[in-house]
């Protein structure tokens, strides 16, 4: 027996304890090399803040140009052809499912807005055909 370090009753050791059993109830996590999802959310979460701050204005200026054209597009729709408002939205172009309509009929106006960001109104000005508001 050529122990280096032997342990037992020869020695005057006592031997180190057993682990305690796994409980089959709660079985024991590994420790994560990359500290778990928090991190990358995070970092996500402050790239798309990023991203959107830097587009904010470029996407307030295409809501205020939808909401204006919509106006003017669903007055003269709504006053000059006479149509419902409800058909005067196929008239729009692809890419604007955001903007409503909305309307006034006792000043005959026409509102289109963009939730949140933009709305612009068009007036019905007799022989003039619909006229865009100034901003409001």
């Amino acid at each position: 027996m050529n122990n280096i370090n032997p342990t037992g009753p020869t020695t005057g050791e006592t031997p180190a304890p057993a682990p305690p059993p796994a409980n089959p109830q709660h079985p024991a996590k590994k420790p994560s090399r990359s500290g778990g999802c928090l991190p990358w959310a995070i970092g996500l979460s402050v790239l798309l803040a990023i991203f959107a701050i830097w587009k904010f204005p470029s996407f307030k200026a295409q809501a205020e140009l939808g909401s204006a054209y919509a106006a003017r597009v669903g007055c003269s729709c709504r006053y000059v052809q006479g149509r419902s408002l409800e058909s005067c939205q196929s008239d729009f172009e692809p890419g604007m499912e955001m903007v409503s309509l909305g309307e006034d009929p006792a000043t005959k106006t026409v509102t289109g807005s963009v939730p949140l960001l933009a709305s612009r109104s068009a007036r019905y000005a007799g022989e003039s055909g619909c006229l865009l508001r100034p901003d409001n």
